[in-house]
Order: structure tokens, then C-alpha cells, then sequence
């Protein structure tokens, strides 16, 4: 598992992929950004990571590929991969617009992508993560509630 909450983004194009990664890294911070214009590249980087949680910035047509093949492909270690991604589009069609509520993903940004509405996004995802997080660790009761301290586990 990762030490920090990593971002993972795929777009097919390579140039975009880079201005992409570009623009997350000038205001992330809680983990590493990793850039991939290949989907087997991609998902196969996310299965040698084992289970674990990642932010996804997915283009939503890569090829022969879909962002929804990749969320799909990737959900056996990654749980909460739908909710964690944002999927950018040239045109949100409604096609994609369905794909995306049909799996779950509540962040679609058209292209090109305004630089706050990229931040906003994946701010939305992480603070999720990093309110949870201090919560486990400061309130004992609800850790035990939730089954990761002491190893009980309850309804």
C-alpha cells in the first residue's frame, strides 16, 4: 500500500497526459503523481500497488479503452476507485454522463480543463481521506467501530 494518497492519471495522449500531471503537481501535495499515457501500463502499475486508495484522473476514451474499463478493471484493489476519480471529456456527452452515474463517479470535467475546477475536484476526493483519517486516529470508540483497532469488527 502507498504511504500517501497518490494520484494516478491516464490520458491516451501523451502531451496532454503531461500538462495534466503538470497541473496536479502545482497544488497536490498528499502523495505522488503518476502520469501514464498507456491503459495496460496503467492498470498494470495499479496491481503491483495492491489493494489500496489513489485519486484517478481519467480521460474518458483511451483507444480501444474506456476511463470505465480502467475503473472496472482496477475495482478488485481499488474499492473505491469510481468514487475517487475524475473523468475529463472533450464533449460530456450523454453516454458519459450515464457511464459515469452508472458506476458511481461524480466528478466529470469537460476539456480543456480550468485549472479550479481540476483543483477543486480532487480536493473533494482527498478531504474525504484526510478528515477520516486524524478521526481514526484521535477518537478511539469510533476506530473500534469501525473494526481497526483491537481487531473487533461490529455491525
Amino acid at each position: 500500500m502507498a504511504a500517501g494518497l497518490d494520484v494516478v492519471v491516464l490520458d491516451d495522449d501523451p502531451d496532454v497526459c503531461d500538462v495534466l500531471g503538470h497541473m496536479v503537481r502545482s497544488f497536490y501535495t498528499q502523495g505522488q503523481v503518476h502520469t501514464f499515457s498507456d491503459f495496460l501500463e496503467a492498470r498494470t502499475f495499479c496491481f503491483k500497488r495492491g489493494p489500496s486508495v489513489a485519486i484517478f484522473l481519467l480521460d474518458a476514451f483511451l483507444g480501444q479503452y474506456t476511463a470505465f474499463d480502467f475503473i472496472e478493471a482496477i475495482t478488485v484493489h481499488y474499492p473505491m476507485a469510481a468514487e475517487d476519480t475524475v473523468v475529463i471529456t472533450g464533449r460530456a456527452s450523454d453516454q458519459v454522463v450515464e457511464r459515469c452515474l452508472a458506476l458511481g463517479v461524480n466528478h466529470l470535467l469537460e476539456k480543456p480543463i480550468l485549472p479550479y475546477a481540476l483543483k477543486l475536484a480532487i480536493r473533494s476526493i482527498a478531504g474525504k481521506y484526510l478528515r477520516f483519517a486524524p478521526r481514526l486516529n484521535q477518537d478511539e470508540a469510533f476506530a473500534r467501530q469501525v473494526g481497526l483497532l483491537g481487531g473487533d469488527i461490529k455491525p
